[in-house]
This record gives structure tokens, C-alpha cells and sequence, in this order.
């Protein structure tokens, strides 16, 4: 599948050729002949064979690689023994374009290898492969296997078994339970031809030429055919992605909610960027289901409209600043005050030691006002340059929009890269030391990551202290097909120390006034379950609003077939108890293949 993005497919495609991966050589002396491919695969995720060199391991080629590092083809023995936890399919390696054909019926020679897709220290499994073949073509033409359906019937329930905790808690040494377990159940299915029919889109196509399926149709399915990624025990079984073995032209351009109708069916593949994948050579005919981008309501006079929206590194070369406005104006329907994330230095990713944003802001206003918007204006703080994370040398920050025709901004001189915003009380109410602000810039907490940004807003009289973040990125993380099991969140630990600190100035504020309205929002990160949300929600400073909107309606993100919560508003009592309060997830990227951002936006709107 030759494409423009050759560098991610090589790497989606999981070589032993890549510097990024890993091959684990069990070392062993002896030398095995005539063995089957499934005592190759064995009961386990790694092969009793790993180290050792194989003879004669026949099959016929179910699927041919041309592409990519990782060329190669794989067989499947027509004659499968009666364990269903030892796969009957196997990778060939090659290295170069293999000169064997769907249908052959072929012997191989060579060593087994266990590849670590994304290198050991990801975490993720391995796939048994035969490396440094040397290949036998016996006959032509031959019927393929018949491909083992994927379906809500054979895929069980539960998830993944515990890991070993003399293992580091892997999953590597256990014995399969394909019945009892989705991960064994694909595990067990390794290099096998297999297929699903009428499946439907649960992650759209992207700039990969991948995207994600569900053959479970009612599971945590979320209102607009997606799939919903509830708690950390729901992972969802029946998520499965697609690639193909054909033209990139060829791939479906599809949104979530879409149907790959008919059969889907090819190779079970895994690699580091999503685990079990169906590399397909025979795809389903798409129907859209016409899924459409939605608006959120304008808001009343009274109401204040507050939103986050992550405009993914955008800076002045960009071609999405007309999308942005529109989406800003049209879908959004122009708020109030805008907290945007991931705004860019005026020159983007050149490392030139400039960190000034306004050519950046000032083109998305004027976009917006070309739309038909209001002109608003803007407050933010250069952060220190290099020191804030993301894109090298982009320097990214929030940025506070507001309309000053409805709303006013506080301003108190004194706000830099690594000055701290305080609380103090003037005629009985809480305000800021400084506005705009950050919170403790110097903590470590901040180190290589973005600093929350503070401002002091007037509507109507009231104020509302808003607080614009950007918590670490989930970067490292292990991933849900990861041998290891549960997988190891390490990200985690710098975003709670994170929530730590924008908790305790929330805390601050309300100590100075009890009934002061704050709002916490951004690019959280997390999910509105996580702990991330739980320190930041602590003994009621804060409520993620989210959750007032039902569980199928809750998600900002789509991954990897998980619809998820990313962004989030947060409120102080005084908002939750008012219960006036209206909160929209307005789905206008994550769903759909044509993306201007990764990330969908969120707005509040209420009574101050």
C-alpha cells in the first residue's frame, strides 16, 4: 500500500529492518525439522521455537507484503489442529518484495524470531515471525484457508487477563484463553486469514490510510456510531483496525458511523500503532451514513458562553485558519470567551528563539471576523522559549479569546513566563495579582509542558475567573494491547501533580470568596474519570461538567476506536449548584476523515 506518508507506514507496518523496533532471539542450540506453524505459534504469545532454526514449515500464502520495511508474506496451514489457542498462520519475513503469490503452496526454512513492534521498552507484544527464509514454492494456485470470522459471538467479553507479577505483570508466558479473553482470542488468531462483515466505522480513515471498526455494534456505542470509552474496564473488545494489502487510492475514505458492508478479510497482523490489525486484501463496500458536523446553541442575552478549543498547532503557514473561523462562528456560534490551545510562535516550528504569537492570533481573528463573527480580542503569555513542550521550536500556548462587545478583561500589570499568579481579596471579592497570569511557572510539575493561563473576566457586573490549561500529553503510555496488563500509565504522574496545583489555587480563590465563579478548562488530557480529573475535582473545588451530559454523549477525542474525553470544562459550586448551566460536546473533528484538529470543542454556557 504505497503512500505519501511512506515513513508512518513503514513504521505501521512493524520491520525488522526499523530502528525503532525489536527483535527478541531467544537463544538456543537446537535445530528443529519438520514442524508445524502451529508449533511454531504455540500456546503462548512467544514461540517455544524463538532462537531456533525451523525446516520445512509448510502452508499455503495467504497474503503478500510489498510495501514498506516490513515486506514479507504470510501462510496458513490448510490442515489446523483441534487447539484453539495455537494459531495456524505465520509472518515470513523477507526484507525485500517476496516472489511468492496468494495461493502458493510454499515450504520455509529459516529462524524464528519474536518482533517487538516499537522496541521492547514500549511494552507492547510481540509477533512470532520466520526470518531468513529461504522459500520453496511446492504448487500454484491453490484455495486459500478459509478466513476465521471476527464477530460479537467470538470475541469474549472480558478484555485481557491479569499479568504475571513474577513477570513484570506480562502477559507473555500465560496460556492462551482465546474464550475467555478478547487480547488471547486475536492472539490466538495471529497470521491468520480471517475477515468481518458489515462492519462499522468506529474511528475514521486517516492520513495513514487506516481506520477503526467495531464488530460489536451495541457496545457502548455512542449516539453517532462510535464507541465509547467509559472507565478503564471498558476497553471495548469488538474494536479492530484496518489497513490493506491494496492501492492507498483504493482504501475508503470513511467517517464514524459508516458501514464497510459485505466481507473485510485478510491477514491478522499487530504493530505498534493500534495492536491486532486486519491487513486486508479483500475489502467491504463503504455506505456512509451521513454524518454531519454539529452546532451548539447561541447563547441567550443573560448567558455567558464559555468554550475550549485545542486548533492543534496552529500557526501562520497554516491552511485551516477560514476552517477554524467558521467552525468558531457557525459551529460554536461565536462565545463569549474562548480558551484555544496549541497556538503557535509566529513562525511555527522554526527554532529560532522567537516566541511572540500575534501575527498567529491576530490572522484567526481577523478569519473569524471574515466569517461574520465578532472581532474579538485576546490575552495570553509568551512562555520562555523551548521550555513549554510540543512541537520543537512552536513555542505552543493558550491563548484567551473574548468579545469585548459582551465581556471585559481585567487587566493587572505583571504577568510573565515565570512570574506566579496569586489571589488577593479587593472590596470583599477574590482577584488576581496579576491578569493575565500563570500558576507557579517555576514548579517542576510545568517542566517541559504548558503552563495553565489565568484571566480575570467581567460579565454583567459578576466576575469569572477563568483558568486556560494544557496538561501533559499521555506521551510514553503504554498501550491497551500492551503485553503488560494493566498497562502502565506513566504520563499520568506529571498530570497529577498538574491537577494538584490548579486545584489548590482554585482552592485559594474560593478560601478568599466561597462563592466566586471559576472555571477550569482546556486540554486536559485525561479522562473525566481518570485521577488526573479526580484531584482536580478533589473535595468539590471543581465539577467536570462533562459529566452532565449523558455517558454515550461523553467524549472530545476518537482513538484508536475509543471515543474519549480529552477536554474538559471544569466549574466551581457556585456554577454547579446555579443548575442553569448547559454543556455541549460539539462533535466537528474527531468523527470525521477531513479534520482541521484533532480534537473536538467544548462549550458551557450559564448564568454568572
Amino acid at each position: 500500500m504505497p503512500s505519501k506518508s511512506s515513513a508512518r507506514l513503514a513504521a505501521l507496518t512493524v520491520a525488522a529492518a526499523c530502528s525503532a523496533a525489536t527483535t527478541l532471539v531467544l537463544v538456543s542450540p537446537a535445530h528443529a525439522a519438520a514442524v508445524r506453524i502451529h508449533d511454531v505459534q504455540g500456546t503462548t504469545r512467544t514461540s517455544p521455537y524463538a532462537g531456533q532454526k525451523v525446516t520445512d514449515v509448510a502452508g499455503i500464502v495467504t497474503g503478500v507484503r510489498t510495501y514498506g520495511s516490513s515486506k514479507g508474506f504470510w501462510i496458513q496451514d490448510p490442515n489446523p489442529d483441534d487447539d484453539p489457542a495455537t494459531s495456524e498462520g505465520v509472518f515470513v519475513f523477507t526484507s525485500s518484495t517476496p516472489k511468492v503469490a496468494v495461493g502458493d503452496s510454499v515450504t520455509v526454512s529459516g529462524t524464528v524470531s519474536e518482533f517487538v513492534p516499537g522496541g521492547t521498552a514500549s511494552g507492547n507484544q510481540s509477533v512470532t515471525e520466520i526470518t531468513k527464509p529461504t522459500v520453496t514454492v511446492v504448487s500454484s494456485g491453490n484455495a486459500v484457508p478459509a478466513a476465521t470470522v471476527i464477530d460479537a459471538r467470538s470475541v469474549p467479553a472480558a478484555y485481557a487477563p491479569a499479568g504475571d507479577p513474577a513477570a513484570n505483570n506480562s502477559v507473555n508466558g500465560l496460556p492462551l484463553r482465546p474464550s475467555t479473553y478478547a487480547l488471547d482470542h486475536y492472539e490466538s488468531l495471529e497470521g491468520m486469514n480471517v475477515q468481518v462483515a458489515d462492519t462499522r466505522v468506529v474511528t475514521a480513515t486517516d492520513p495513514y490510510t487506516e481506520l477503526w471498526v467495531t464488530v460489536k455494534p451495541r457496545e457502548n456505542a455512542s449516539r453517532r456510531g462510535g464507541t465509547v470509552y467509559g472507565s478503564y474496564d471498558a476497553q471495548n473488545t469488538g474494536r479492530l483496525q484496518i489497513q490493506s494489502l491494496g492501492a492507498t487510492a483504493d482504501f475508503p475514505v470513511a467517517n464514524v458511523g459508516d458501514v464497510l458492508e459485505g466481507t473485510t478479510a485478510g491477514p491478522l497482523d499487530y504493530n505498534q500503532f493500534g495492536g491486532y490489525t486486519l491487513v486486508a486484501n479483500q475489502l467491504g463496500t463503504l455506505r456512509s451514513a451521513g454524518l454531519e458536523r454539529e452546532s451548539t446553541e447561541k447563547q441567550k442575552n443573560g448567558e455567558l458562553a464559555v468554550a475550549t478549543y485545542n486548533v492543534e498547532n496552529l500557526d501562520p503557514s497554516d491552511a485551516t485558519f477560514e476552517a477554524h473561523a467558521s467552525a468558531i462562528v457557525n459551529n460554536l456560534k461565536s462565545p463569549d470567551i474562548v480558551s484555544l490551545e496549541e497556538i503557535q510562535d509566529n513562525n511555527g516550528a522554526t527554532d529560532d528563539g522567537t516566541v511572540a504569537a500575534d501575527v498567529t492570533v491576530n490572522k484567526l481573528i481577523d478569519a473569524i471576523v471574515a466569517a461574520g463573527g465578532p472581532r474579538y480580542d485576546w490575552r495570553s503569555i509568551d512562555p520562555a522559549n523551548d521550555t513549554d513542550g510540543g512541537e520543537p521550536g512552536g513555542n505552543i500556548r493558550q491563548v484567551f479569546l473574548f468579545n469585548p462587545e459582551r465581556v471585559s478583561f481585567t487587566d493587572r500589570a505583571g504577568g510573565d513566563a515565570t512570574t506566579a499568579v496569586g489571589v488577593q481579596r479587593l472590596r470583599g471579592k477574590a482577584a488576581l495579582t496579576v491578569s493575565p497570569g500563570r500558576i507557579d511557572p517555576a514548579d517542576t510539575a510545568w517542566k517541559s509542558s504548558r503552563k495553565p493561563l489565568v484571566g480575570e473576566f467581567v460579565f454583567r457586573g459578576r466576575t469569572v475567573i477563568v483558568i486556560a490549561n494544557h496538561f501533559n500529553s499521555k506521551g510514553g503510555d503504554q498501550g491497551l494491547t500492551a503485553q503488560y496488563q494493566p498497562p502502565v500509565r506513566s504520563s499520568e504522574t506529571q498530570r497529577h501533580q498538574q491537577a494538584t496545583l490548579v486545584n489548590a489555587f482554585v482552592k485559594d480563590v474560593l478560601d478568599t470568596q466561597k462563592n466566586a465563579d471559576v472555571i477550569a478548562l482546556g486540554d486536559i488530557n485525561d479522562f473525566e474519570f481518570s485521577g488526573t480529573a479526580q484531584i482536580l475535582e478533589d473535595d468539590g473545588e471543581l465539577w467536570s461538567a462533562i459529566k452532565s451530559l449523558p455517558k454515550s454523549e461523553r467524549y472530545t477525542y476518537d482513538y484508536q476506536g475509543n471515543q474519549q474525553v480529552l477536554d474538559q470544562i471544569l466549574v466551581s459550586p457556585s456554577i454547579r449548584r446555579g443548575c442553569d448551566f448547559e454543556y455541549d460536546s460539539v462533535h466537528i473533528n474527531s468523527e470525521f476523515h477531513d479534520q482541521i484538529s484533532d480534537h473536538d470543542p467544548q462549550v458551557l454556557r450559564f448564568h454568572p
